[in-house]
């Protein structure tokens, strides 16, 4: 149905100009009328699409939550090779952790919606709802580098898997006060995800 596809997409359109606003103002630059504008949509466009600014904001979370997964997945659907499981281990969660230069947008977003959560418990389960499925994404990850012997079998998966988020999280936040270089925050992940893997037997 040609109409419900244009409106979906004009929903997508003006989620990515409330992302555009956060960005680059904070959550507090969020209005209708600001929106409108960014989006270079009229008021009744966004009032048709969004009751509410609580409503317009939630379809944002919603929607850059779902860019963040399925930039993860993509990496899982791209890697073939049996034995990359470390390698796909250490791109998933740099993409979960936004740390490329080109998702300093969606990290400043993201980081937004996260210090605005306490404040409403319908932002809350959105976050919560993706943390819960990022969590089971890095859980089939070290697992899978279990199989295949690079991952150390020993783990606690379940707590390594919230240590991983949350360093991610972490990592985020600090590359965005400037504390780190994306660089620098790579480095930390990295070394925090070879601390997990299966060492070689020492040579004699």
């Amino acid at each position: 149905m040609p109409k419900q596809v244009d409106y979906e997409e004009r929903r997508r359109h003006i989620a990515e100009a409330v992302c555009t606003l956060i960005a680059s103002s904070g959550m507090e630059a969020v209005s209708l009328r600001d929106v409108a504008a960014q989006a270079e949509v009229s008021m009744g466009s966004v009032q048709r699409c969004f009751r509410t600014k609580q409503d317009m904001l939630l379809f944002a979370l919603e929607h850059i939550s779902q860019q963040v997964g399925e930039r993860a997945n993509r990496r899982i659907a791209a890697t073939s090779t049996p034995q990359a499981a470390a390698t796909l281990l250490s791109h998933t969660l740099a993409e979960v952790a936004l740390l490329d230069e080109g998702s300093a947008t969606q990290a400043r977003v993201w980081m937004a919606f996260v210090a605005q959560a306490p404040a409403g418990e319908t932002l809350t389960a959105v976050l919560r709802e993706t943390y819960g499925k990022l969590h089971d994404l890095v859980v089939w990850l070290i697992r899978y580098g279990q199989d295949t012997r690079e991952v150390r079998r020993q783990l606690d998966v379940e707590l390594e898997a919230h240590t991983l988020l949350a360093l991610a999280d972490g990592l985020t936040a600090h590359v965005l006060a400037g504390h780190h270089t994306s660089a620098a925050a790579s480095a930390v992940l990295q070394r925090h995800i070879d601390q997990l893997l299966e060492q070689p037997p020492a040579e004699d």
